[in-house]
């Protein structure tokens, strides 16, 4: 009898296996929207790169509906709010979109722009899920799933403005800084 299977971890094979032909680039063709560059990097628990580990957002158009049956614009624009990037070597990513608009929550209430990641990469079982809220927007100070988390993690999930349209959002999966995840 052979002994046991010998520890594996998940991947690496996610930029192989999981490819989207537009990778970060989520296409909107409506007007009005405002461009917007994410960058950022992904890092382990002791801040090295997560090389080969893959992130995926979902948004909201610039008019806050989303790509779904139950949302439907009865329009023709093109946009599916959708984008998957593996990280490079560096655990590099950048995405390329529009900034969303608000969309409803809990109650009668209303969520600042945002995009929801996941984050699956070498050793994670289960994906990870956060949120992107972007430093100049106002309307963050009322977003009730933003009011959820206390307030000295709330910087983790807030995409600093680096010049006009681009912005800095680095996730950092584990120790000191971790980015906030949600159980969903």
């Amino acid at each position: 009898m052979a002994g046991p299977t010998p520890f594996q971890t998940v991947g690496p094979f996610f930029h192989r296996a999981l490819p989207l032909a537009r990778g970060g680039t989520v296409v909107c063709e409506m007007a009005g929207g405002r461009a917007a560059v994410i960058e950022g990097t992904l890092r382990d628990g002791l801040g090295e790169p997560a090389a080969d580990a893959l992130v995926e957002t979902w948004q909201a158009d610039p008019a806050g509906r989303y790509h779904h049956p139950d949302d439907a614009a009865g329009d023709e624009r093109v946009f599916d709010g959708f984008a998957r990037v593996a990280t490079d070597a560096a655990g590099r990513f950048t995405i390329e979109t529009v900034k969303p608009g608000r969309v409803p929550g809990p109650g009668e209430s209303r969520q600042a722009p945002h995009l929801v990641m996941g984050i699956l990469a070498r050793g994670l079982l289960t994906r990870l899920v956060t949120r992107l809220y972007f430093e100049d927007e106002p309307s963050n100070d009322q977003d009730p799933i933003l009011a959820l988390v206390p307030k000295e993690r709330r910087a983790t999930l807030i995409a600093r403005r680096t010049s006009e349209g681009r912005y800095r959002f680095d996730v950092v999966l584990q120790g000191e800084g971790e980015t906030v995840f949600f159980d969903v």
